[in-house]
């Protein structure tokens, strides 16, 4: 009986899964609506004073995503203001929602991704990720990779799409 190969673990073909850059930290909704009079309004004295009043430590390593629920109009400075405050102990502040705040994430993230091990291989980005990887991440990853790569595909090494291969010179 012949011996199985496993080709594939033998290959030069490299995966990534997006899933294995997840930082750990607590996503967070910070809404700053029930600081507003009557949840409409904003009175910059009264704001500051919760904003004093807040116990900032309970946001240590924490992912922010600053918003109103409310439809109020929001100055800029306000977010401004709490970023101040948040600043020391968050990891990430935006201004949006958590799809948002995991967009931002993963824009850095992608940023400072080392494509040098990658350069002429073949490259399967793997799917099906069990934490909330956004859809642009993968997407803006492809944007960095296919100049370089040989071969695109998404999924797993059994079971592929292939989406792109440099052309034979």
């Amino acid at each position: 009986m012949a011996e199985i190969v496993n080709r594939v673990a033998n290959s030069k073909l490299k995966t990534i899964d997006l899933e294995d850059f997840y930082p750990e930290g607590k996503r967070v909704i910070f809404d700053i609506k029930p600081w507003l009079f009557q949840e409409l309004i904003l009175k910059e004295k009264d704001f500051r004073a919760a904003m004093d009043a807040y116990d900032w430590g309970t946001l240590k390593d924490t992912y922010i995503a600053l918003t109103c629920s409310s439809d109020a109009i929001i100055p800029s400075w306000a977010y401004l203001l709490i970023a101040t405050k948040a600043a020391p102990y968050a990891k990430k502040i935006i201004v949006g929602d958590l799809k948002m705040l995991e967009t931002t994430i993963f824009q850095e993230i992608i940023h400072q991704f080392s494509l040098e091990d990658y350069r002429d291989t073949p490259v399967i980005i793997k799917g099906c990720s069990n934490k909330p990887i956004p859809e642009s991440a993968y997407t803006q990853l492809i944007e960095k990779l296919w100049p370089l790569v040989n071969s695109l595909s998404f999924g797993e090494a059994c079971s592929t799409v292939p989406l792109f291969k440099k052309k034979k010179s």
